[in-house]
């Protein structure tokens, strides 16, 4: 299971229903973990998944991220996530509502919804997403207020496909519009929001991103490797990661997932980052 796309905690929960759906009958899924990385950056998060029926199941999340940055003391921000999602078999539709970031600089208000199609080695989904975000000027001089806010919409892809009975292969996309030009002429300073980490303030804004995962079972074990990209709304600059995960289980009802990635960034060079994660599952 992954934790980033931007955010580390943003694209797990939609994963959680997909493996919950496994089950095919009520249960849960608990779990827990941290990620660092290599420019002071680190994640603690807590999630879970409960089958309220069959077809129906609720998600939450929250986590706290903190970064060193150069021009202030830390930076510390949170994360919220609240998801639903039925299937009407072989449709299902998905809705969420998340928040994210730190009052005193950038936060953002998400809401989401999915319709998908799941086959037993197939499946396709149709996002959308939309954001409200809101900064304060006196710490990033962008606007003449001191705050501000403007608007984002998403539009995406997410297909996933069962090769074999041991191999898988992902496939996602998302493209922002926004309602204001963020970008800013090379002159101007970004401040904190430009702290050099793959968790800072400014990775939540993205112009798109798009993202391969190639899912490998071992007997009980399996692996999973990861490559995306995503370009910056507010700088222009390029992000692109590689990530090998690996899941081991516990005893019967409990797995351990070890992650190792790089990112290489146009906007705060290369950072590897290295994340552990607990598992436990129960149900009917």
């Amino acid at each position: 299971m992954s934790w980033c796309k931007t955010l580390p905690i943003q694209s797990l929960l939609p994963l959680l229903l997909v493996a919950s759906s496994a089950f095919g009958s009520e249960g849960y899924i608990l779990g827990g973990g941290l990620e660092g990385d290599s420019a002071d950056g680190l994640a603690a998060s807590i999630f879970g998944e409960f089958g309220l029926t069959e077809k129906t199941w609720i998600s939450g999340a929250i986590a706290r991220n903190t970064l060193d940055l150069p021009f202030r003391e830390d930076l510390e921000t949170g994360y919220g996530d609240l998801g639903i999602d039925h299937w009407f078999k072989p449709f299902g539709i998905r809705a969420g509502v998340a928040y994210w970031g730190d009052k005193d600089s950038l936060e953002s208000t998400d809401w989401r919804a999915s319709v998908y199609w799941r086959a037993n080695k197939f499946s396709l989904a149709g996002d959308y997403e939309s954001r409200d975000f809101s900064f304060n000027r006196s710490s990033v001089d962008l606007f003449p207020a001191r705050r501000g806010g403007f608007d984002a919409e998403g539009l995406g892809l997410t297909a996933r496909f069962e090769l074999t009975d041991s191999v898988s292969l992902g496939l996602s996309g998302m493209d922002y519009d926004y309602d204001v030009n963020l970008r800013l002429d090379n002159d101007r300073g970004l401040l904190e929001l430009l702290s050099f980490s793959r968790l800072s303030l400014i990775n939540s804004l993205v112009d798109y991103r798009a993202s391969a995962t190639l899912g490998l079972k071992t007997g009980p074990r399996n692996w999973q490797f990861d490559v995306g990209t995503w370009k910056g709304e507010v700088d222009g600059g390029t992000t692109r990661s590689a990530t090998i995960r690996f899941l081991n289980p516990l005893g019967d009802n409990a797995d351990v997932e070890f992650s190792l990635g790089l990112d290489d960034s146009e906007l705060y060079g290369s950072v590897t980052f290295f994340s552990v994660f607990l598992y436990f599952y129960g149900g009917s």
